[in-house]
């Protein structure tokens, strides 16, 4: 059997009792034609091959390049030098592929930069950065399933194509089979879409939660976790075009339950990751700390990345009202010394900025705030008793601001109708979805994580083109 292997993270953690293994992997480095450092991506750790003189040709050394694939089989020895316990003395090393070191975008010794690497993203898996960046995501994708399933909650999947627009924000992508240059028209000009493939306007779904809502009125708890697409032009670190989301529903919750829920389930997602990738989290918060040293005293974060991990997990969340967050900002010396891009006053959405001075500034921990003005906030959220106000609820985090968007929904057929009119939302279309509220309606409430921002929160990654494979951004698509 060809994949008869053992893999690198394993082999480092075994005794040197000269047992005969198999690895194979990729070159990161040749030293005097006798040490081959070689990695698998299991950890960013390289486990040495020690080639004794004599064993290859001088045809074979030249082709064991940075970059170039081996299959290598020999005996687990104790290391000599320092770093690591074992190393492989080599036997055979066979050459699966080759790599030009002239051409190889990869060289050690040009360390590349983070913007480097964007434009060759198809390669920088093997860089040892992002190497154990996505294997975070990964174990924070599994924890995420892993918490919902233990809870009893049922997957749901939502569909990807859509006719609603569940945030009213209209920043959506088309989906169509009409062609551009002969698009059937009605009388008055506009797109006649009865000709297109559903025979409607539809987009890519920028939400599953809508869908989600019908799953909780059968299952009480639900969960979705897929990708949600925004035409949003915004080249910033914070947004993307195509990003994941995971969005629980819940029957008979309120919004402190929908708090409670939430706030227990970033804190058991960071809890998982510490547990199962200190080694990576131990490499990106020294990453963390070399890219900050370029940065001002004042702009350097206050926690290395694990103690910011440690101390998110061991302190309750701060929890104040949109009207108590507006006061602290108009009350700060930030904003008396006119240091906010945006105004701060009631009835304003809270741009990045503000969140992240009620977070880092004010009190230094992550903060939930509840009850934002009605008009800023979409139609499906709970009207509060003084009709100016709905039971939202926005999780603020350290380094990011928003992280987590939920409300209690509004399970009042009368109040809902209400709402979807004054804000314009067609009726006549969401007649599926006012059926949960006609047919026993109940007490329910959500929230939606942004995966790609919970990975930068626990990698430390500041540009969040850096923690999904493949960015899709403003005039960006490539790979």
């Amino acid at each position: 059997m060809f994949n008869k292997r053992t893999k690198i993270k394993e082999l480092l953690s075994i005794e040197p009792d000269g047992r005969e293994v198999t690895v194979m992997g990729w070159v990161r480095s040749f030293r005097n034609n006798q040490f081959i450092a070689v990695n698998d991506g299991s950890t960013h750790q390289n486990l040495q091959v020690v080639v004794s003189l004599g064993l290859l040709n001088d045809e074979t050394l030249k082709r064991i390049t940075a970059g170039a694939s081996l299959k290598v089989t020999g005996e687990m020895v104790a290391s000599l030098g320092k770093g690591q316990k074992v190393e492989l003395k080599a036997n055979t090393v066979e050459i699966l592929g080759d790599c030009d070191p002239e051409k190889y975008p990869l060289q050690l010794k040009n360390r590349p930069t983070l913007e480097y690497l964007r434009e060759n993203a198809h390669l920088r898996f093997r860089t040892n950065t992002f190497g154990a960046v996505f294997r975070v995501r990964h174990s924070i994708a599994y924890a995420i399933h892993k918490f919902f399933n233990d809870k009893g909650f049922v997957y749901i999947h939502t569909p990807i194509i859509s006719a609603s627009d569940a945030e009213g924000a209209g920043e959506m992508f088309r989906v169509t089979t009409l062609p551009f240059d002969k698009t059937p028209r009605n009388d008055d000009g506009s797109v006649n879409f009865k000709e297109d493939f559903f025979g409607k306007s539809t987009n890519l779904t920028v939400s599953g939660q809508l869908e989600a809502e019908l799953g909780a009125t059968a299952f009480s708890d639900v969960y979705t976790f897929g990708p949600t697409f925004r035409a949003e032009n915004s080249n910033t670190t914070r947004h993307l075009a195509e990003f994941w989301m995971i969005e629980p529903e819940m029957a008979f919750y309120d919004i402190e339950d929908n708090m409670d829920l939430a706030e227990e389930f970033i804190k058991y997602i960071i809890q998982y990751a510490i547990d199962h990738n200190r080694e990576d989290l131990e490499l990106l918060a020294q990453r963390l700390i070399e890219e900050e040293k370029q940065l001002p005293q004042d702009k350097r974060s206050e926690l290395g990345l694990i103690e910011k991990l440690e101390f998110v997990l061991n302190n309750s969340f701060e929890r104040i009202t949109y009207t108590e967050a507006i006061d602290i900002l108009l009350n700060s010396n930030h904003y008396k010394k006119k240091k906010f891009q945006y105004e701060v006053k009631w009835g304003i959405d809270l741009q990045s900025e503000h969140e992240r001075y009620l977070v880092e500034k004010h009190f230094k921990k992550p903060v939930i705030v509840t009850g934002y003005p009605a008009a800023i906030k979409a139609f499906y959220m709970r009207m509060n008793e003084d009709g100016k106000t709905v039971a939202a609820m926005d999780i603020l985090a350290p380094g990011i601001g928003e992280i987590v968007g939920g409300s209690q929904r509004e399970e009042r057929y009368n109040k809902l109708i209400e709402r979807m009119a004054a804000m314009h939302v067609p009726v006549e279309e969401m007649q599926w979805y006012l059926d949960i509220r006609r047919f026993g309606s109940v007490p329910h409430s959500g929230f939606g994580l942004g995966f790609e921002r919970m990975v930068q929160f626990v990698t430390g990654m500041t540009n969040i083109r850096d923690v999904i494979p493949f960015a899709r951004t403003p005039k960006n698509c490539e790979f």
